[in-house]
């Protein structure tokens, strides 16, 4: 077991013995806040055992998809980026009790600026995203998965390394909403959302330019092949 199986067992163990301590000992109420909207106001409630424990139970889902998702990748490539992934995993799942950590302390009777306090984690996670991205190589689970880049390794590639730079700028953008607190969902959501966007816009049209490079390269040949009958 290595230090990233480590740190993510302890972070899912730490938030069921978390769960646990809350739901036996601390007299919550019997609909959780669990959803906020752009205004910082609550707008939805679940029931007190899943406010609790959904949380860790996805964190648990999340590592064990993970550490599915090698073995049954077709093209073995995940491996080429173990570390990254690895590292992905860890994200998640921080990011998640993170979260999870924000939701039971407002439910305590705490009150801030959840979208102020979520920028910062968001930032976080676009960036080491963005880096994992970069170094991804050609699979059918961690990435740019468009037809066109799961159809080209060059498309993928060049995608990758854009969109690497793209999820970065965009948990950088993020930070903002620690100040600009009004503006803190449009700071975190907007910017990842017009980079994913550009970024299928941009693996298909590199991949009409591969397939038009093909085309002139294949009548190139033909015309040769005619010219030496």
């Amino acid at each position: 077991m290595d230090k990233f199986e480590t740190i993510s067992l302890g972070i899912i163990a730490l938030s069921f013995v978390v769960g646990i301590y809350i739901y036996l000992f601390y007299p919550m109420p019997d609909n959780i806040a669990g959803h906020w909207d752009i205004n910082n106001e609550v707008n939805g409630y679940i029931p007190k055992f899943w406010g609790i424990f959904l949380m860790p139970l996805l964190g648990l889902g999340i590592y064990i998809l993970f550490k599915i998702i090698p073995m049954i990748d077709p093209r073995k490539n995940i491996e080429k980026f173990k570390k990254q992934y690895n590292e992905l995993i860890l994200s998640i799942l921080a990011f998640f009790f993170y979260i999870y950590t924000l939701t039971i302390v407002w439910n305590m009777g705490f009150r801030f600026n959840m979208g102020q306090l979520l920028a910062p984690a968001f930032a976080i996670l676009f960036y080491i995203c963005g880096v994992v991205i970069e170094k991804a190589k050609p699979n059918w689970f961690v990435g740019i998965r468009t037809p066109w880049t799961l159809s080209s390794d060059e498309v993928w590639e060049k995608t990758h390394r854009l969109g690497g730079k793209l999820l970065k700028a965009s948990g950088i953008i993020s930070l903002f909403g620690i100040v600009l607190t009004d503006y803190a969902f449009i700071l975190v959501t907007v910017p990842a959302v017009l980079s994913a966007l550009y970024l299928v816009a941009y693996s298909y049209l590199e991949y009409r330019k591969l397939g038009t490079r093909h085309t002139a390269k294949q009548k190139k040949k033909n015309s040769k092949k005619r010219r030496q009958r």
